[in-house]
């Protein structure tokens, strides 16, 4: 017996677009729709990917104590990521754990995807640590650094057409050394991938039928790119703890 697994696609994104629009008719705030939609999408990239990884709303940590700005959506790592600092009920998520970064918007927007390009940045920014990995076959040096993705998840885009010039020029406007988004979505229009050659973004979108599935087929094809993440260096996070000398 097959599975067709773009009819289940297709089928989440009808029900999150319900969703999101119930939340719209509920809920008169516009934080309140905000957060309903954020966490829509959490139960929608964890459900699809595999149970290595989990999605969180979250801030994310060093081990100098910096700190990100609120990120709506974290993918981390769900065997290696042996701290998860909570405070009343915010979450603390170490960098070397995440894999990447998305930002919920109702609307695809230059001003959203910015902004979006931005709370990257504060992220991509932070230190991570890199220690010896340590398995059945001895200690392995420890692995190099990737860049973590980015991206950015709408209802609707407020472009016509929704990825035409403004849209890649709001990507390229909003990209620096740290800032620059990979990929996302916006349920009503369409998924898209951005590859950036020698500073240029191409895009490449889905048509509108196909949004959710191809953001997260090519969501998970990047962090299998990716591989597993560094190995924490525990010592570091514990040395505000060390005794000072005198």
């Amino acid at each position: 017996m097959s599975v067709d697994l773009t009819t289940i696609l297709r089928n989440h994104q009808k029900t999150i677009l319900a969703g999101l629009d119930a939340s719209r008719d509920i809920f008169e705030n516009n934080e309140a729709k905000g957060d309903a939609s954020e966490f829509q999408w959490v139960e929608v990239v964890e459900k699809f990917l595999p149970h290595r990884y989990k999605a969180s709303a979250a801030f994310v940590l060093d081990a100098d104590g910096k700190r990100s700005d609120f990120i709506d959506v974290v993918i981390h790592d769900r065997h290696y990521c042996p701290l998860l600092f909570e405070e009343g009920d915010q979450m603390f998520i170490p960098a070397e754990s995440v894999y990447a970064v998305l930002e919920v918007k109702q609307e695809l927007s230059r001003d959203t995807v910015i902004y979006a390009a931005e709370k990257a940045e504060s992220v991509r920014r932070l230190r991570r640590t890199s220690t010896n990995i340590v398995n059945m076959g001895g200690a392995a040096a420890p692995r190099p650094l990737f860049e973590i993705l980015a991206g950015v998840l709408a209802t609707e885009s407020g472009w016509n057409p929704p990825f035409g010039e403004p849209f890649t020029t709001a990507l390229k406007d909003g990209a620096a050394d740290f800032a620059r988004l990979d990929l996302g979505c916006a349920l009503r229009h369409g998924g898209f991938e951005v590859a950036w050659d020698a500073g240029e973004p191409e895009v490449n979108a889905s048509v509108a039928e196909a949004s959710l599935m191809f953001f997260l087929l090519r969501l998970f094809g990047r962090l299998q790119e990716l591989g597993t993440v560094p190995a924490i260096d525990l010592r570091e996070y514990g040395k505000s703890l060390e005794a000072s000398t005198p």
